[in-house]
């Protein structure tokens, strides 16, 4: 097996995508450095802090300088990180420029600004798979708004629900989601610029000035003060991410309980020998669902992660920092991949409606006993109503028979409500409260999307 699950040709883009791992690659990283760099060499060019000729020379050929990467790497294994390396490698080549290279940064500046850089191409990424998914989901509980089936408690059948409100409920978590990932990016998404302690002393008077121009520069939010040691941003948007993969989680937990043999209610698209079995010839198993449910496992450890490294010791932390660097490509890669399962199997899921017709019968009335009972108290009152109705299902049970005829054996029940008003109560379809008003409240947001 690979040294990870990301960078094995058999399964990395079964976990995560392409496009999210070229987010992430060193080639990406060493584009955010330079990036970075060139950034702040403009704002110091433009502010007066180094000579603007540097400043323009920086900035048009910084970022076309071929870079040694084997150097790059026996520097970051001797100090400890990588800009060291990459500001000598850089300023060599720059001539006389390469003075003003760097100037007044510190290395936490330009990793944690190249970071949030790579971030947000992830964020992009990720708002553009959340939006197809969510759109996908709207047309699902459109589509089977009034189809009904079986909801379901502690795994037995409780009450009558439909496809679509249970899809709605998935698209609601989203939808929630999507909210918490737009509120999130001002507070994640800021320049860094501190210097050696935070404060912009080798900046002097223009320290601000710098930062604001820098911030600019780069289109990222301008922090009020230094956040080298204040990760709570950073947290926030991984804790975000990570609900996103739970709820595609709970999504893919739905989908491979409702594929069991005994429900089939619901199936993974088909294609040839996907989630075939090597030795039962019968079987499709749920693989995208799996895969969901296996990434909200793991990016629970990576958010878990983040938060024990927010705990950073005094203005630079001696460790906790690189805890992010694992944990914050983890979760990002993680996320994508599960939208990307999800899109797939969403986008083609199979529902048998006839399937949940006959599940909901199979209880040959049970399942709609609140509906009676709901429907005798008010001749009853609640609780005779009650306990009439769980005699009534008692005997059903023990009988093998439907609801009904148990009901009508009941003399107080009999008397209370004549058999059509009965019969119509043990009709499951009848008994489906607001659900499609609530989908309908969900579609509604949805559109203003």
């Amino acid at each position: 097996m690979a040294s990870t699950i990301f960078d094995s040709a058999l399964y990395r883009d079964v976990f995560s995508t392409p496009a999210m791992r070229a987010a992430f690659s060193d080639e990406a990283q060493l584009k955010a450095y330079v990036q970075a760099e060139v950034a702040l060499a403009t704002a110091q060019g433009e502010t007066g802090m180094i000579p603007r000729e540097a400043a323009e020379a920086i900035t048009r050929q910084a970022p076309a300088i071929a870079l040694d990467i084997q150097q790059l790497k026996r520097d970051t294994e001797n100090v400890g990180y990588p800009i060291v390396g990459l500001v000598r490698q850089l300023s060599e080549q720059l001539g006389e420029a390469g003075r003003y290279l760097h100037w007044g940064a510190t290395t936490q500046d330009i990793m944690d600004t190249a970071t949030v850089l790579q971030l947000r191409e992830a964020v992009a990424l990720i708002e553009t798979q959340l939006a197809e998914v969510m759109a996908t989901l709207a047309n699902l509980a459109r589509l089977h708004r009034d189809t009904p089936m079986a909801g379901r408690t502690h795994l037995q059948q409780a009450l009558p629900i439909t496809f679509g409100h249970k899809v709605a409920i998935w698209l609601s978590a989203l939808q929630r989601s999507a909210e918490r990932l737009e509120q999130a990016k001002p507070r994640a998404l800021q320049a860094q610029l501190g210097g050696a302690a935070g404060t912009l002393a080798s900046l002097g008077e223009r320290g601000l000035d710098v930062r604001a121009a820098y911030a600019r520069v780069l289109g990222l939010a301008e922090p009020d003060i230094t956040w080298h040691v204040a990760r709570d941003g950073l947290v926030e948007l991984v804790q975000t991410l990570a609900v996103i993969c739970g709820a595609l989680g709970k999504i893919g937990y739905d989908v491979m309980i409702l594929m069991a043999t005994e429900i089939g209610e619901v199936f993974e698209p088909f294609s040839s020998h996907r989630g075939a079995s090597s030795t039962m010839p019968q079987k499709r198993n749920p693989i995208s669902s799996e895969i969901l449910l296996a990434n909200a496992k793991a990016s629970r450890d990576a958010a878990s992660l983040m938060l024990d490294a927010m705990v950073q010791d005094l203005e630079r932390a001696t460790g906790p920092w690189h805890c992010e660097w694992l944990a914050m490509p983890q979760v990002c890669l993680l996320t994508a991949g599960s939208l990307a399962q999800a899109q797939f199997m969403l986008s083609g899921l199979t529902v048998d409606p006839e399937a949940m017709k006959r599940n909901l019968h199979a209880t040959r009335g049970l399942i709609v006993a609140e509906a009676v009972m709901m429907g005798l108290a008010p001749a009853l009152g609640r609780q005779l109503a009650h306990d009439e109705v769980y005699a009534a299902c008692r005997d059903a049970f023990d009988c093998g028979d439907a609801l009904l005829d148990a009901l009508l054996r009941r003399p107080a029940i009999a008397s209370a409500l004549p058999r059509d008003r009965l019969a119509a109560l043990c009709e499951p379809s009848n008994y489906l409260g607001t659900a499609g008003a609530m989908v309908d409240r969900v579609l509604a947001r949805q559109n203003q999307r």
